[in-house]
């Protein structure tokens, strides 16, 4: 439809600039509603600097204070821009790093028993068969 089209060069400018800066992900956060006690889980399906485009079955408006937990992260501010069918836009308060939230953490019990560090640190990395 061509009323969803951008109407002014700055508004063309600034919708590629978002599309652009987004990476495309299939992840899940935890999403916190202003004025809601209980927590949501959303799947992210794209994410950048300054917001993300979250799916779930959820009624929200926009303007919707949220906080989302994002991980390697943590909890980041915004507010709900745009909703769709099963689908929201949020502005984060705050830029983020997409490449840290993308990011996988290996705890070492997540590793093989003879790559985990045994002893104190500086001692040898592997252990000893």
């Amino acid at each position: 439809m061509d009323s969803q089209r951008p109407t002014t060069l700055d508004e063309e400018v600034a919708a590629l600039s978002r599309a652009a800066d987004r990476d495309s992900l299939f992840m899940q956060a935890e999403l916190t509603i202003a004025g809601r006690p209980e927590r949501v889980t959303v799947r992210v399906r794209n994410l950048s600097p300054g917001g993300m485009l979250a799916e779930a079955k959820l009624a929200v408006q926009p303007g919707a204070a949220v906080e989302v937990e994002l991980r390697n992260v943590g909890a980041v501010a915004g507010r709900v821009i745009w909703v769709g069918e099963g689908k929201f836009g949020i502005a984060f308060d705050r830029l983020v790093d997409p490449q840290a939230v993308r990011r996988q953490v290996v705890s070492g019990s997540d590793l093989p028993p003879h790559l985990r560090r045994t002893g104190p640190i500086g001692g040898p990395l592997y252990r000893r068969r």
